[in-house]
């Protein structure tokens, strides 16, 4: 994961390029008078985050790792 700042006056002047340079592995950090004042992030990114600090997401990753179940990439994805 990588980060890249800039002020709130160059994302302001290059909003379009600044947004189109993050992907899922780097978050963009906006300072405003020399503090780190905001975070953005790819937006497949931020739905990973919020499904982990789910505890109820948590517990069914927990169940299905104690069930020792697996299926194969074809059985879970068909012919897609």
């Amino acid at each position: 994961m990588s980060t890249k700042t800039l002020t709130v006056s160059e994302l302001r002047g290059n909003l379009a390029d600044s947004l189109d340079a993050i992907n899922n592995d780097e978050i963009l950090i906006v300072t405003r008078r020399g503090k780190k004042e905001r975070a953005i992030i790819d937006l497949d990114r931020l739905e990973d985050l919020l499904a982990v600090a789910d505890p109820e997401y948590l517990s069914t990753i927990k169940e299905a790792r104690e069930s020792k179940e697996y299926f194969s990439h074809a059985q879970v994805f068909g012919a897609i």
